[in-house]
């Protein structure tokens, strides 16, 4: 099986090109007996995607567009998703395995109790989202994508790991974050420090962690007091 690894960290990838397994192309996300398998869901334009009870299991969704999005009780094993728009993404309660989304756009999403097992994001804009209760049960890479002002509430991400991200006020309000890989990148904005405990840093990453703490106790520097 093919893999992503970014340093100690390795996502097994959705297993797509197996011999014998092939793709047939289809017009919903809705299969029967609430089961998809062995799907190529392409280029979609929907006013609304509402998936409750559903299992996805090998495939590709690609180009798909949504103007809002609800997701609920989902299980997604083996499946791509590439160059989607899913606005006001509403995920909950779900678990998603062996899996990527590359090049698409969450911005604004609300996940709540979704659990992640080799899982890649890549090069997706994630911006205004909230994450609560997040679960990263095996390796999950954030890689090349922006989290600005995304929050992370309650969260278990000791397996995960953020490469070349934009953090720009992202924050963390409670949860797990030992072993949580956040090397190569800008830290000097985040919020929630407190909650960042073992996690794993570059040396020079230290007067980044410094400036957002400093902006995060909002301090008065006595040189910029007017002593008169």
């Amino acid at each position: 099986m093919d893999t992503r690894t970014i340093r100690r960290t390795s996502v097994t990838l959705p297993a797509l090109n197996e011999p014998g397994l092939y793709l047939s192309n289809v017009t919903s996300l809705e299969g029967g007996r609430g089961r998809l398998a062995g799907f190529h869901y392409a280029d979609a334009d929907l006013r609304e995607l509402d998936l409750a009870d559903t299992h996805l299991l090998d495939g590709r969704i690609t180009g798909l567009k949504a103007q809002r999005t609800r997701l609920e009780k989902l299980r997604v094993d083996s499946v791509e998703v590439t160059g989607c728009d899913l606005a006001s993404l509403q995920w909950t309660d779900s678990k998603v395995s062996r899996s990527v989304f590359r090049d698409c756009k969450l911005m604004g999403a609300t996940l709540e109790d979704v659990t992640l097992d080799h899982v890649l994001f890549e090069n997706c804009k994630i911006d205004y989202s909230t994450f609560t209760r997040l679960r990263a049960t095996g390796p999950v890479i954030f890689s090349k994508c922006s989290l600005r002002e995304t929050t992370f509430t309650a969260a278990d991400l000791g397996a995960a790991l953020i490469d070349d991200c934009d953090l720009r006020l992202t924050e963390f309000d409670g949860g797990k974050y030992r072993g949580l890989d956040l090397r190569d990148n800008d830290l000097s904005q985040l919020r929630g420090l407190g909650c960042l405990k073992q996690i794993v840093i570059d040396r020079a990453q230290k007067l980044q962690l410094a400036e957002a703490l400093t902006a995060e106790l909002d301090v008065t520097f006595g040189e910029d007091l007017d002593d008169n």
